[in-house]
C-alpha cells in the first residue's frame, strides 16, 4: 500500500516509518526537517514540507492510498493551531485527491476517554502543562468526525521509547481513572498500521495501552 505519514520524525513517526517499511508499504515520510529522519530504504521516499502548507499538503496526498497521522508539537504553553489546523488541510487535500483511509494518533483524556489516563494527567498533566495542545487535539478531533473519510482516531496512553511488545490492550474503554497507562510508541505504531487494512474502529476512537 502507499502510505504517507505526517509527523514521520517524531517518536510515533519514526516507528510508523519503519515499521511500514518492514511490512512492505511504499511510505512518504512528510517532515520539516529531512535531517531529523536518517532513514533510507529504497520503498522510502521523504518529502520536506509544512503541514500549515495546503500547497505542500496537497502535493504529499497526491497518489497515496492511505495517509496516517503523528502530527505534534512542543509548543505546549502557545496558542497555536498547528495540530488542529494542519489536519485541516489534509483532510481538505484527502478529500479533494480521493484518498480515503486516515489514522491519526491524539491521546487518551480526549472525548469519551476524559480521565483514563489516570488521576495525575486528568488533574495535573493536562489541567496544568498541557491544557493548550489537548485543546487543540480536542479541535482535530471534532475535523476528522465530520469528515467523510474512512478515518480511526487511535488515542494511546503516556508514551514511552520502549520495545514493542506486540501485546496491549485497546478499545474504547482501555485506561484507568487511577493509575496513569502508558504504552511504548513502537507499539502505537503496530496498532495504527493495523488500522489500515482492519475496520473494527472504522469511524470511531479506540484507546490504546499496556
Amino acid at each position: 500500500m502507499r502510505v504517507l505519514i505526517i509527523g514521520a520524525s517524531g517518536g510515533t513517526g519514526r516507528q510508523l516509518v519503519n515499521q511500514a517499511l518492514e511490512r512492505g508499504h511504499t511510505v512518504t515520510a512528510f517532515v520539516r526537517d529531512p535531517s531529523r529522519l536518517s532513514i533510507q530504504h529504497p520503498k522510502l521516499k521523504i518529502i520536506k514540507g509544512d503541514v500549515l502548507d495546503y500547497s505542500s499538503v496537497e502535493a504529499a496526498v497526491h497518489g497515496q492510498e492511505a495517509v496516517i497521522s503523528a502530527l505534534g508539537h512542543h509548543r505546549y504553553f502557545s496558542t497555536a493551531r498547528i495540530v488542529s489546523e494542519g489536519t485541516r488541510n489534509l483532510l481538505r487535500a484527502m478529500e479533494i485527491q480521493g484518498v480515503q483511509r486516515f489514522v491519526c494518533e491524539t491521546s487518551l483524556g480526549l472525548g469519551d476517554s476524559v480521565g483514563r489516563m489516570g488521576l495525575f494527567y486528568t488533574f495535573f498533566i493536562i489541567p496544568a502543562v498541557l491544557p493548550l495542545y489537548f485543546w487543540d487535539k480536542m479541535r482535530q478531533e471534532r475535523l476528522i468526525s465530520s469528515s467523510n473519510l474512512d478515518w480511526v482516531i487511535v488515542r494511546p496512553g503516556a508514551l514511552t521509547n520502549g520495545k514493542k511488545r506486540n501485546s496491549y490492550r485497546h478499545g474504547p474503554k482501555v485506561g484507568n481513572f487511577i493509575w496513569t497507562v502508558r504504552i511504548s510508541r513502537a507499539d502505537v505504531a503496530d496498532f495504527m498500521l493495523n488500522q489500515l487494512e482492519e475496520d473494527t474502529y472504522l469511524h470511531g476512537s479506540a484507546g490504546v495501552c499496556w
